[in-house]
């Protein structure tokens, strides 16, 4: 063989084994590092999916703790009850058709001035006596009445110190931590309180004392037009609240605010119940003599009363008083509830001067902006005014005199 073919052949055999080995190697590596790389894929995909989802349950999972009270929230707002009231809380001919001449002049224009364009009545009571001394609104005043709302609970805390169910002092359990004396629930109002003593106390006895007091009753001495108000025979049903309700909110009572009035008189006076009389000439008024319905045994009691009365307006619900007037102490007792559209707003009161005392209740009918507090804001005006007027510093202490005894 010639040496060019040699090398040709030396050539080809090189190549064709340089062939072969790449091949081999090419071979070899290949399944290994397609099947490196496909698992390398496959778990990198994989844990980054396993992280999107861990990302996905944990977010998820705050925003179900914070979207759940959320939507709670939402429900309970569009759950909530907004009553809503058809009756106008204001007025502009409160004074028509008032008999006047028989009145006091001064106390009359504080009431008026006072009352302003509220739909609503002031009377003015001298308890000494039983004199009306100015009925604004008469109209109203006279009516049928209406729920006396938390100033029934001036009755239910003269009935349960009566009957020694509680003294001033007594704390009365309202929950497993919580308590309370009469002073603190007259001045805040609290419905829970006096629905204990209303269960304490029970209906026949709530409604003996509730007359004995004047409900349910004329409250005035021949005074035209007056209605009579009502007490229920029966206890309230059960299902509505039954005799708790009716000594927390008045449930089923129907009260005038001469009778309210006259009630409060006789705190003022330590237990005299007058028959009220509104002289309507100057002869009525010079010939006035008071009448008694009859005595309460209350005077040991109204120093355990008159701490709560003072403390409502001192710092309770009947606090607007003293927005206008602190210069003498004023007692009293709001209420505030709605009837059918038409919401009530009670103040019943007196002030504790050394020169004299006078009854005012105001009572207020309408809408939202009539309350309880509301009406003893304008109990605080008629009190400024009255002062004002140097009513107070003009009086003297009323002579003893005997008051004719009457049954009617």
């Amino acid at each position: 063989m010639s040496q060019k073919k040699r090398a040709v052949l030396v050539q080809v055999v090189l190549l064709t084994g340089l062939l072969a080995i790449s091949a081999a190697a090419a071979t070899v590596s290949s399944r290994p590092l397609n099947r490196l790389s496909k698992s390398k894929s496959q778990s990198v995909a994989e844990s980054s999916r396993a992280r999107k989802r861990i990302s996905s349950l944990r977010h998820s999972r705050r925003v179900v703790r914070k979207s759940k009270p959320r939507k709670m929230s939402r429900r309970l707002r569009r759950r909530r009850y907004y009553e809503r009231f058809t009756a106008s809380s204001f007025a502009t001919d409160q004074t028509v058709g008032d008999a006047t001449a028989g009145e006091d002049p001064v106390v009359r224009q504080a009431a008026i001035d006072a009352l302003g364009n509220m739909n609503g009545t002031v009377v003015a009571i001298d308890p000494n006596s039983g004199r009306v001394l100015t009925m604004v609104n008469q109209k109203l005043a006279l009516s049928e009445g209406a729920e006396p709302c938390s100033t029934i609970k001036i009755s239910v805390a003269l009935a349960a110190l009566s009957e020694n169910i509680v003294s001033k002092d007594t704390r009365v359990a309202l929950g497993r931590r919580w308590s309370m004396d009469m002073t603190q629930a007259l001045a805040h109002s609290n419905n829970a309180y006096f629905e204990a003593l209303g269960r304490r106390l029970g209906f026949e006895k709530v409604s003996y004392y509730a007359h004995q007091f004047g409900l349910g009753e004329l409250a005035g001495w021949n005074i035209p037009g007056e209605h009579l108000g009502v007490f229920p025979g029966e206890e309230l049903d059960t299902r509505l609240g039954g005799v708790g309700k009716m000594c927390s909110f008045g449930e089923s009572i129907s009260l005038t605010p001469l009778q309210l009035g006259a009630l409060v008189s006789a705190i003022a006076n330590s237990g005299t119940l007058y028959y009220l009389q509104h002289p309507t000439t100057p002869e009525e008024v010079a010939s006035f003599e008071p009448r008694v319905k009859r005595y309460l045994d209350i005077a040991p009691l109204i120093p355990q009363l008159s701490p709560g009365m003072a403390a409502a307006v001192e710092y309770g619900t009947a606090r607007s008083v003293r927005w206008s007037f602190s210069e003498e102490q004023i007692l009293g007792k709001t209420g505030t509830c709605s009837n059918n559209g038409t919401r009530l707003g009670w103040f019943a009161s007196y002030a504790n001067t050394n020169a004299g005392r006078i009854v005012v209740v105001v009572f207020l009918q309408g809408g939202r902006p009539t309350f309880g507090p509301k009406a003893a804001e304008i109990a605080g005006h008629m009190y400024r005014n009255l002062y004002d007027h140097s009513f107070f510093a003009g009086k003297t202490p009323l002579p003893e005199r005997q008051a004719v005894g009457v049954s009617q």
